[in-house]
């Protein structure tokens, strides 16, 4: 049974952001719209809100309504209205963010990769190990209907046994034209394609197939934009462009990751197929609600790929929004997330497994395993890190 809140006031939770950027903004909005959609005691409040800077952090809660503004985010662990800190830092300041949190009291949610190395990524699991706090990390894509039934369909043996994975997460905004952020320095992110996206696509092959990442071989990492802008001068930019890497999982099927920023005409192309002895799926994110299915017991001059609408109230979440065919889109899958937390935070079960740390610090193994593999060119078990 899971915990319920602790020093909830009444039947609020008190939210806390430490970050205002991109992710700021998806998390303010799902902790906002979650208990608008779904039955949720105790319902997220916004509470505080830190940034690095005084002006935008307090225009970003204006415009959120989130009570109190700050720069300071050790003050915001120490304000007692707030339950759940929730970290979107620059990856490098996740393990001090979300430590001193915990050490606090407080609940940790998360962004990924859970850090931008393995030693930060261990420190944190072996802080969450030993708090009283929960622990949650934002692999929002689990979230996505789509998803959660192809996980359906592999525990209900619909796929048979699972013997070949494929999975590629493909974006073309990382050109030499793209100005330097944190994202392409190392000492800030710890990995470019690989830590944003990899991370991804090996949560969601555990979280769908069941199966760990047990070898990891053929790794490559290519850097193809060595500068960037930054204002009038030009900055180093440290990070991978793109990583592949072949696997083979618990049970004995192979994979295939591919993860890269440079993959031209690819927006934000997230897909995975799984082949079964039964049957097969495919999903692809910029078609986010479908999913594709092969049934393999038909006669064979039945078979054939068919598309399932992930809308209908029997698909994960799917209830709580629109009626069929009326779509959701990306802010949901964080909505749901959002709200799926806060469930779990009262001792109620979320409609599918969340990640703790524990969990994404498995993912960050075979992150670190890739990463070897890539450059000690040889066979990597992730479990050597664990």
């Amino acid at each position: 049974m899971a915990r319920k809140a602790r020093g909830a006031r009444g039947s609020s939770l008190g939210v806390a952001l430490v970050g205002t950027g991109f992710m700021g903004r998806a998390h303010a909005n799902a902790w906002r719209q979650a208990p608008c959609f779904f039955d949720l005691a105790p319902r997220p409040v916004l509470q505080a809100v830190a940034g690095m800077k005084a002006a935008p952090t307090r225009t970003f809660a204006e415009r959120w309504e989130v009570a109190r503004a700050s720069t300071d985010w050790k003050g915001v662990l120490r304000d007692p209205k707030v339950q759940l800190v929730d970290v979107l830092t620059p990856n490098h300041l996740h393990a001090p963010v979300a430590i001193a949190a915990l050490k606090a009291g407080k609940h940790v949610a998360c962004e990924k990769p859970l850090a931008g190395t393995l030693e930060d990524a261990r420190a944190m699991a072996v802080a969450a190990a030993a708090a009283r706090g929960r622990t949650f990390v934002w692999f929002n894509y689990r979230r996505c209907p789509a998803i959660g039934l192809a996980r359906q369909l592999v525990r209900e043996g619909r796929l048979g046994t699972i013997r070949q994975v494929r999975a590629r997460y493909l974006q073309d905004w990382g050109g030499a034209a793209t100005p330097m952020a944190w994202r392409f320095d190392a000492k800030l992110a710890g990995s470019g394609a690989h830590g944003d996206l990899n991370a991804h696509l090996v949560d969601l092959v555990r979280f769908t197939t069941g199966h760990e990442i047990a070898e990891v071989c053929g790794a490559i990492e290519a850097t193809f934009v060595k500068s960037r802008r930054a204002g009038t001068r030009t900055s180093a930019s440290t990070v991978d462009d793109a990583t592949l890497f072949l696997a083979r999982l618990s049970n004995g099927a192979t994979a295939s990751f591919e993860a890269t920023r440079l993959a031209t005409g690819n927006q934000n192309a997230s897909q995975l197929e799984l082949n079964g002895t039964k049957g097969s799926v495919r999903f692809d994110f910029e078609r986010m609600n479908e999913l594709a299915w092969w049934d393999h017991t038909l006669p064979a001059r039945e078979r054939g790929w068919s598309r399932i609408m992930c809308t209908d109230a029997s698909h994960p979440w799917v209830g709580a929004y629109w009626p069929a065919a009326h779509l959701i889109g990306y802010e949901h899958c964080f909505t749901s997330m959002a709200a799926d937390i806060a469930r779990a935070l009262c001792g109620q079960t979320p409609v599918l497994p969340l990640p703790d740390f524990a969990d994404a610090f498995r993912t960050q193994c075979v992150l670190h395993a890739a990463t070897v593999s890539a450059r000690e060119r040889r066979w990597v078990k992730p479990a050597e890190f664990a």
